[in-house]
C-alpha cells in the first residue's frame, strides 16, 4: 500500500475538516420505507456533553441512546440488553469524546476451545470505533493463539469501513472525513475507505494484523461481526491511552 506523500496530504485535509465534528444528528421516528409519511421526523442534535455527568461518562444515558436508535430501526430491545450486568456495554474508551469516539456491543459468544466469536456492534450517528488491530497472543499454558480474523455484515443503517489496506481515498468520502474524531486524526493509518450498506454483503478484514475501524452513517448502524476467538490481550489501538 502506498502511503507516504499521499497520506500526508490526506491527513492535512482531515486535520481541518475533522476538528469541526462534535454533534450527532438523530432522526426520530421510523426510518423504514413503509413508514414514509406516517411518522413525523425531527432532527435532534446530541452534544458530546450530553453523555457526561460531573465529568464522568454516563453509561446509562449512552445505552439509552442506543436503545432509542434500535427502536428507530424497528429492532427489538431484548430484556437481557437492559440488565445492569455488563452483557450490553457502552464505552467512550476513556477518552471523553463519546459522540465521535465510542460504541456499544454485545459478545454473543467467544469460544476459545472451538475458536469462534460472535459480536454485535452498535454505532450512533457519525460515531466511530477507535482504529485498532489484533496481534497473536499466548494462553496461560504458553500455547500460541493466532491473531483474531473477522468479517462484518451491516444489519441496519450503513457504515464507513476504514483500512490501511488499499489506496488512500478518504477525500472521496468528505462526510466521513468531516466526522473523524480529533483524537484519531493525528494517528490515522487507515485511509482507504469503503461505504458498507445493509444489503446482505459480508466484508472481510483484508489482512492479518492490519489497522482498521468503522464509522456509523448519518442514522447510526448495527453491525454483526463474525470472527475467530477474541483475546483482548492482542488488541492494540493507534491512539495512546485508549482503554475498554
Amino acid at each position: 500500500m502506498k502511503k507516504s506523500g499521499v497520506v500526508s496530504n490526506v491527513l492535512a485535509g482531515v486535520m481541518v475538516a475533522g476538528l469541526g465534528a462534535g454533534l450527532m444528528s438523530v432522526t426520530a421516528g421510523c426510518s423504514m420505507p413503509c413508514c414514509a409519511g406516517k411518522v413525523k421526523k425531527e432532527t435532534v442534535q446530541m452534544k458530546n456533553g450530553d453523555f457526561y455527568k460531573d465529568g464522568k461518562f454516563d453509561s446509562a444515558k449512552a445505552k439509552q441512546a442506543y436503545f432509542d436508535m434500535m427502536t428507530r430501526f424497528n429492532v427489538p430491545v431484548y430484556a437481557a440488553l437492559k440488565k445492569d450486568d455488563g452483557f450490553f456495554w457502552a464505552v467512550d474508551f476513556g477518552k471523553g469524546d463519546f459522540a465521535s469516539y465510542g460504541m456499544a456491543g454485545v459478545f454473543w459468544c467467544n469460544e476459545k476451545d472451538e475458536g469462534y466469536f460472535g459480536h454485535e456492534i452498535y454505532l450512533l450517528p457519525n460515531q466511530s470505533i477507535p482504529e485498532h488491530r489484533h496481534l497473536p497472543t499466548k494462553d496461560k499454558d504458553g500455547k500460541e493463539l493466532r491473531c483474531k480474523m473477522e468479517s462484518w455484515q451491516v444489519r441496519y443503517g450503513y457504515v464507513y469501513g476504514f483500512s490501511e489496506v488499499g489506496e488512500p481515498n478518504l477525500d472521496k468520502y468528505p462526510e466521513a472525513k468531516a466526522h473523524l474524531s480529533k483524537l484519531q486524526i493525528p494517528f490515522l493509518k487507515s485511509v482507504h475507505v469503503e461505504k458498507w450498506e445493509a444489503d446482505g454483503s459480508v466484508h472481510k478484514l483484508p489482512g492479518a494484523e492490519t489497522w482498521h475501524f468503522m464509522m456509523g452513517g448519518k442514522d447510526g448502524a448495527i453491525v454483526t461481526e463474525y470472527a475467530t476467538f477474541h483475546d483482548g490481550q492482542g488488541l492494540r489501538f493507534s491512539v495512546p491511552g485508549v482503554s475498554l
